[in-house]
């Protein structure tokens, strides 16, 4: 039980590690409209690499409003979103989950929280709403992405939406084949 309490408490504060401040995510001075599609896809990356927290608890918050009126399906989800954290969001991946002395594959926790997901959207009735609202949340968080320019964002090479290629950082110079910008 106190490692169940270690993993969560270790998850939580990666969690809080990674959520940027939410006047950075609403900086009223960082709205712009994109140049190009171009633009606008390399902004829609990273941003949702940037904010991917901050747009996590957006969609989390909407989807709990759109649930409000429906208190069996809220405590349902809530339910479910604590199996989702415990048995594969929080749990560390080299201790298999482990049921009555047998060893379950992971693959086959994924498929049963799937499994539970959807037996929970159909049996409360309410997958019409959580659908619309889940439309809801994606077209925000697009239209964030597109809309904040990433200019003023500071981010880590490793953060980087297209990874190593772009990042630009002088640990990238003890490459093997050398550095042939300089001589």
């Amino acid at each position: 039980m106190s490692s169940l309490f270690s993993s969560f408490k270790g998850t939580a504060q990666s969690l809080t590690a990674i959520r940027r401040p939410w006047r950075d995510f609403f900086d009223i001075t960082a709205v712009d409209i994109p140049t190009s599609s171009s633009d606008a896809t390399t902004r829609i990356a990273q941003n949702l690499t940037h904010f991917r927290l901050n747009y996590t608890i957006i969609l989390l918050v909407i989807l709990c409003f759109s649930l409000i009126y429906h208190p069996l399906a809220l405590v349902t989800f809530f339910v479910i979103l604590l199996a989702w954290f415990f048995l594969y969001l929080a749990r560390d991946r080299d201790e298999p989950v482990v049921i009555f002395g047998f060893l379950i594959d992971d693959r086959l926790v994924l498929a049963a929280l799937v499994g539970l997901t959807l037996a929970g959207l159909l049996l409360t009735g309410v997958w019409g709403n959580v659908l619309a609202a889940v439309a809801v949340g994606v077209g925000s968080v697009i239209l964030h992405a597109v809309l904040r320019s990433t200019d003023d964002l500071v981010m880590d090479d490793l953060e980087s939406p297209y990874g190593h290629v772009l990042a630009g950082g002088d640990d990238e110079l003890d490459s093997p084949r050398g550095d042939y910008t300089g001589i």
